[in-house]
C-alpha cells in the first residue's frame, strides 16, 4: 500500500509562531496607544480662533487620523502570515494519468509597445510547460488586431517544433528562449553546446524574420501566401475596426502535430476578437471573457491560466504546483484560483523603483491569504474555469476537473474556428451576465481585483502561493515615468473600487471575513492616504518657514508617543524590509518611491476617481511601455533616476524637495539666531528633523536638478515652476 495516498497535496504552515507572535502583538498595541494619545493631543491643544495656524493644525489631525486608520487596516495582512507548500511528488503519483487539461491566455494590445518578439516567448515558455502536450492548449489575444503579432506567433509555431524537445532533453530553465539564451552556454547544465549554438541560430534567425517585417510595415506576399489566417486582414481593416479573428496554428488533436521528434505539440491559437468603434470592448476584461468562451469551443480545460504578455514562465513544474491546490482531496474543491506573485527579471541590485515589493508579496499579500483573501492580480494566476464564469461554491455541488473535450471532438479546424468567431463578436455579451456575474467584471481599470471579490463572495476560496523560484518573470518600469503612470492607474481603478457597490465592506459583508475586508482596503485606499501624505510633506515645512510649530515641545510628554511611533514605524519597517531580503539602500530606495507614488501617483489618482464620480470623465486604460532606448537603460542599470520630461508629476516632487531644502535651512537658522535658542530649539526640533528627513530622500532630486546633465535631468521647466511656487507659497501667510 503506498503510504502516500493519504497525505494532502499541499501544506499550509503559519510564517511566524510563538515568542515573535507576542512581540509583534506587544509592538501593535503599544503603536496603537500612541496613535490614540497623538489623537488626543491635537483634540485637546487645537489653537484656539484667530491664532497662528489653527486649520494647518486641523489638517495635521485630519491626516493623523487618516494614518492611524490606515495602520489599523495593514495590522489585518501581518497578525496572521501563513505560506503554502504543495507536494507535486505526490500529485504525480496519484493522478499523473488523470491530469486536467489547462488553458493558457496570454494577453496583448500593441505590437509597438508590447513587440511581437517579446509576446512570442512568454507564449513559447507556456508551450514548453512539463505537463502532457495533449492537455495543454495555448491562446494568444491580440486586441490590436496586429498582423505583425499573427506571423510571429506562425513563426513561433514553426520553431517550437526544435525547442520544445529541446527543453524536454536537457530539462533547460527558464523556457523563454530570449531569457535563456542571454546566459552563456553552462556545460554543467549537461547540454550538448552544437545542439545550443544551432538552436540559437534558429531563435536569431526568426526574431530577425520577425523584426524585418515589422519594421518595413508590411508582411511580403509569399509570406502571406503561406497560410490561409493572412486573409483576414485586408485594406479595411482597423485596429479598433475589425471581425473576430480566430485561426488554429497547431492542432493539438491531430496525429500530425508533432515535434521534430515525433511527439505531439500543444495546441496554439490566435484570437482578436471583433471590434467596433461604436461597441464598449472592456480593455483587458473583455479581452479575457472572449477568451474564456473561445476557448470552450476548442479546448474547454477546466483550469485556466492567464499571463500578461511581458510575463514568461520561469518554472517548469508551475502548472504542477497549481493542481496541488486544485486535487488535493479534501480542500482543493474549495480552490477557485491560485495567484503568483509579479516578479521582474530586470530589476536593479537595490531596485531603484520599488517594483520588487518584497514586504508585499512576502508578507501582506500571505497575510492576506490566511483570511481568505486572496487578490487576484491579473497574471500569473491560476483559474477554476466554473468559478471565473460564475458557479458559485456548494458542499452539495462540488465542481470536477473534467473536460468536456469529448465533445468537440472530430470537428474539423474550419468548424471550430467559425464557432468560436461567433463568440467573439461584440454583439454575443448583449443581454447575457458577461461582465457582472460572468468571466471578468467590467468597469474599472483593475477589474482583476473586483473580480477575485466577486468570486470569493460566491463561496470559493482563493490561494496564495510563493515558491521559492520564481514561477513567472515580467518587466518592471525601467523609467520614474512609467513607475508613477503604472501606480496611478491601479491606485486609481482600487479606489473606485471602494467607491462603487463592490466595496469589500458592503459587497463582502457576511460572505467574507471582516480581516479580509480589511486585507482589500490596504491596496483600495492608496488614494486617499496621499492627502495625508501631501499635508505632511507640505504643512510642517511651510509652517517652519513662517515661525509657527505644529509638534509639542521636545521637553513636553506629548512628544513622546509623536517620537515613538516616528522611530517604531522605521525601525519596523527596516527589519521587516531587511527579513525579506531587501538591502539597507533598496529600503531606503523605497521611502522615496512611497514618498513619490503619494504625492502623484496616488494623489492625482484620488483627484481623477472624484472627477469621474461626479460624472465629469471616463474611464481610460494605459499601457505600459516594455522598450526604452540604450540611454535609458544604462541610466537605469547605473541605478540613476529617470526624469527627463515636463510631467506636472516631477513638477510636485521637485516643488516638495525645494520646500524642504529651504524649511530645513531656514528652520537651523530660526533655532541658532532666536534670543530664546532653547525655547526655539525644542518647538522647531520636530518640524526640522521631518524637514531634513525629506531632504535626505530627494537627494537624488536636487541631482537631477542642479548637477546633471543628462537627457534623464530634471528639466529647466520644471525647476523654475518648482522655484515659483515655493517663492509664492513662502510669501503667503498661513492662518
Amino acid at each position: 500500500m503506498n503510504t502516500e495516498n493519504g497525505l494532502s497535496l499541499f501544506e499550509t504552515k503559519a510564517a511566524k509562531g510563538g515568542s515573535s507572535a507576542v512581540a509583534y502583538k506587544f509592538f501593535a498595541f503599544t503603536v496603537f496607544v500612541s496613535i490614540i494619545l497623538i489623537w488626543l493631543y491635537r483634540l485637546i491643544c487645537i489653537p484656539g480662533a484667530g491664532e497662528g495656524g489653527r486649520w494647518v493644525w486641523i489638517c495635521m489631525f485630519v491626516s493623523e487620523i487618516l494614518f492611524g486608520l490606515y495602520w489599523i487596516i495593514t495590522q489585518s495582512v501581518r497578525w496572521n502570515v501563513v505560506h503554502r507548500i504543495p507536494f507535486k511528488n505526490r500529485l504525480s503519483l496519484r493522478y499523473e494519468d488523470k491530469l486536467p487539461e489547462v488553458d493558457v491566455f496570454v494577453c496583448t494590445a500593441d505590437y509597438v509597445i508590447e513587440p511581437p518578439t517579446l509576446v512570442i516567448n512568454t507564449v513559447l515558455s507556456a508551450m514548453s510547460y512539463n505537463y502532457p502536450p495533449e492537455k495543454l492548449s495555448i491562446y494568444l489575444s491580440d486586441d490590436g488586431g496586429s498582423e505583425f503579432t499573427f506571423y510571429a506567433l506562425l513563426e513561433a509555431s514553426e520553431f517550437a517544433k526544435n525547442w520544445l524537445p529541446f527543453c524536454k532533453k536537457f530539462k533547460v530553465e527558464p523556457r523563454a528562449p530570449a531569457a535563456y539564451f542571454e546566459r552563456n552556454l553552462d556545460l554543467q547544465d549537461h547540454v550538448s553546446a552544437q545542439e545550443w549554438f544551432e538552436l540559437k541560430k534558429l531563435y536569431e534567425d526568426m526574431k530577425s524574420r520577425i523584426e524585418t517585417v515589422v519594421q518595413k510595415g508590411a508582411i511580403p506576399k509569399e509570406i502571406k501566401e503561406k497560410h490561409k489566417g493572412f486573409s483576414e486582414w485586408n485594406s479595411k481593416i482597423a485596429r479598433n475596426d475589425h471581425q473576430s479573428i480566430v485561426q488554429i496554428l497547431i492542432d493539438g488533436r491531430n496525429p500530425n502535430s508533432v515535434d521534430i521528434d515525433g511527439y505531439l505539440l500543444p495546441t496554439l491559437v490566435y484570437m482578436s476578437r471583433e471590434k467596433r468603434p461604436q461597441r464598449p470592448h472592456h480593455f483587458k476584461a473583455g479581452s479575457m471573457n472572449a477568451l474564456i468562451r473561445v476557448s470552450s469551443k476548442i479546448s474547454n480545460a477546466p483550469i485556466i491560466l492567464n499571463l500578461d504578455c511581458d510575463m514568461y514562465s520561469n518554472d517548469s513544474d508551475a502548472v504542477r504546483d497549481a493542481l496541488c491546490f486544485f486535487m488535493d482531496e479534501k480542500q482543493g474543491q474549495k480552490t477557485s484560483y491560485v495567484q503568483y506573485p509579479q516578479r521582474y527579471h530586470n530589476i536593479t541590485k537595490n531596485d531603484i523603483y520599488f517594483s520588487v515589493a518584497r514586504v508585499t508579496h512576502q508578507i501582506e499579500l500571505a497575510g492576506i491569504d490566511s483570511n481568505g483573501g486572496t487578490l487576484y492580480c491579473g497574471t500569473g494566476c491560476f483559474h477554476r474555469r466554473v468559478s471565473l464564469c460564475g458557479m458559485k461554491f456548494s458542499e452539495d455541488n462540488r465542481s470536477e476537473l473534467k473536460s468536456v473535450k469529448d465533445e468537440i471532438e472530430g470537428r474539423p479546424i474550419e468548424e471550430l474556428e467559425e464557432a468560436s468567431k461567433l463568440v467573439a463578436n461584440c454583439s454575443y455579451e448583449e443581454g447575457t451576465q458577461w461582465g457582472k456575474e460572468m468571466g471578468l467584471v467590467y468597469g474599472c481599470p483593475v477589474e482583476d481585483i473586483v473580480t477575485g471579490l466577486t468570486i470569493q463572495c460566491r463561496g470559493w476560496r482563493p490561494i496564495y502561493y510563493n515558491p521559492s523560484r520564481y514561477a513567472f518573470l515580467g518587466i518592471a518600469a525601467t523609467t520614474l515615468d512609467q513607475a508613477l503612470v503604472q501606480h496611478k492607474r491601479w491606485s486609481e481603478g482600487s479606489f473606485q473600487i471602494f467607491l462603487s457597490k463592490y466595496c469589500p465592506f458592503i459587497y463582502g459583508r457576511g460572505k467574507t471575513k471582516l480581516a479580509a475586508q480589511m486585507g482589500y482596503c490596504v491596496y483600495l485606499l492608496r488614494a486617499p492616504i496621499s492627502l495625508a501624505t501631501l499635508c505632511y510633506a507640505i504643512a510642517p515645512s511651510l509652517c517652519l518657514l513662517h515661525g509657527i510649530h505644529v509638534f509639542p515641545e521636545v521637553s513636553s510628554l506629548w512628544f513622546l508617543p509623536f517620537a515613538y511611533v516616528f522611530v517604531t514605524k522605521y525601525a519596523y519597517g527596516l527589519a521587516e524590509a531587511l527579513s525579506c531580503g531587501d538591502t539597507l539602500k533598496s529600503w531606503w530606495n523605497s521611502q522615496r518611491i512611497w514618498l513619490f507614488r503619494r504625492t502623484t501617483s496616488y494623489f492625482f489618482a484620488f483627484i481623477d476617481t472624484i472627477i469621474r464620480q461626479l460624472g465629469f470623465s471616463q474611464t481610460t486604460f494605459i499601457i505600459t511601455a516594455k522598450v526604452v532606448d540604450d540611454d535609458v537603460m544604462k541610466r537605469y542599470e547605473n541605478e540613476i533616476l529617470e526624469f527627463g520630461s515636463s510631467s506636472i508629476m516631477f513638477t510636485i516632487i521637485a516643488t516638495i524637495a525645494m520646500l524642504n531644502i529651504f524649511s530645513f535651512l531656514w528652520g537651523i537658522m530660526r533655532v541658532v539666531l532666536a534670543a530664546e535658542s532653547t525655547r526655539a530649539f525644542q518647538q522647531f526640533i520636530p518640524s526640522i528633523i521631518l524637514s531634513g528627513l525629506l531632504m535626505m530622500i530627494n537627494i537624488p532630486v536636487y541631482q537631477a536638478l542642479f548637477s546633471r546633465n543628462d537627457k534623464g535631468r530634471i528639466t529647466f521647466s520644471v525647476l523654475w515652476k518648482s522655484v515659483i511656487i515655493v517663492s509664492v507659497a513662502s510669501l503667503l501667510p498661513i492662518y
